[in-house]
């Protein structure tokens, strides 16, 4: 597929499911056959992942999806990479498809109410509500909605402590709260979570921000910035097109310009962010990998090193 457009598909689904193992092989199988890369996690909740494909495979991995019964239409969506942004393929089965770490968040039972991106504008221009953005900071920082908050977590793990600390707070539990994150997943298990806990009017933006930026015109867009995305691609404009940030490989950050300008940044080791908290060991292994990936682009090939820890 040199020279030509990859689909990106971001889906997930919460199901009941049983038999991973044989799901897993299953998996495998056809993506690999449709020469399919990106990262599948199942758990006995659904599955949620990530994939680049030929517009061919993507969609026949869409129809294979319906026939397993895992296809959820509106949470199944699509963008565009000049490139490959999967270096591999992997299908996980993990304890949770989105790890919040806390059994009262549990989007079969219970979740906020959907907001279509239609109808995000309005809601979040009210000034008697909370816009919380679910997402990592790092996340934040490249790009939000105007007036939202971020409760500082680094791991979404920390997002129940954080409803935790609000709660003790006293805040008026009829408070009308609005969540957002990148997909919409991160809103079932947060939202869920807060609803557990007694907050009546959670709200949360059906497809997140990948189909508020797909669907809503530019001109009338309350998005500051641009989309993190969890592959190679990094961010996303409002166009859906690959932004301006870079990617340190040494921490998985995002990186501007500037950052690459620093004595800190070393292409494939380290940037500002990550510099002083590596050590001379890890950073000779990332020099060395980094080594190795521009020989095997010299030669044309692909280098399929695991990612730094």
């Amino acid at each position: 597929m040199k020279n030509h457009l990859f689909q990106v598909a971001a889906f997930y689904k919460f199901s009941s499911l049983s038999k991973l193992e044989d799901l897993q092989q299953s998996l495998y199988h056809f993506l690999d056959g449709h020469k399919i890369k990106g990262t599948i996690l199942l758990a006995d909740e659904g599955i949620n992942g990530t994939i680049a494909g030929s517009t061919e495979a993507i969609g026949a991995f869409k129809i294979y999806l319906d026939k397993q019964g895992l296809l959820s239409p509106s949470d199944f969506k699509i963008s565009l990479s000049l490139k490959e942004p999967f270096p591999r393929l992997k299908v996980k089965i993990k304890n949770e498809i989105v790890s919040i770490g806390n059994s009262l968040a549990n989007p079969q039972e219970i979740v906020g109410e959907y907001v279509d991106p239609q109808a995000w504008n309005d809601l979040i221009s009210q000034d008697d509500v909370l816009v919380i953005d679910t997402r990592n900071t790092y996340e934040h920082s490249i790009g939000s909605f105007q007036n939202s908050i971020q409760p500082e977590t680094t791991n979404f793990r920390e997002f129940p402590e954080w409803v935790d600390q609000l709660e003790s707070s006293g805040i008026n539990k009829d408070q009308k709260i609005a969540m957002f994150c990148t997909g919409g997943i991160r809103c079932e298990k947060a939202s869920s979570y807060m609803r557990a806990k007694g907050f009546e009017s959670v709200q949360h933006l059906k497809g997140g921000i990948l189909s508020y930026i797909e669907k809503m015109d530019e001109s009338k867009s309350l998005w500051r910035g641009e989309c993190f995305v969890f592959d190679d691609r990094v961010a996303l404009n409002h166009q859906l097109g690959i932004g301006s940030f870079d990617m340190c490989h040494g921490c998985r950050m995002p990186i501007t310009k500037d950052d690459q300008l620093s004595i800190k940044y070393q292409r494939g080791i380290s940037c500002p962010n990550c510099y002083d908290q590596k050590t001379p060991e890890q950073k000779k292994r990332y020099a060395d990998r980094q080594q190795q990936i521009d020989l095997a682009k010299a030669r044309n090939q692909k280098h399929l090193g695991s990612k730094p820890t």
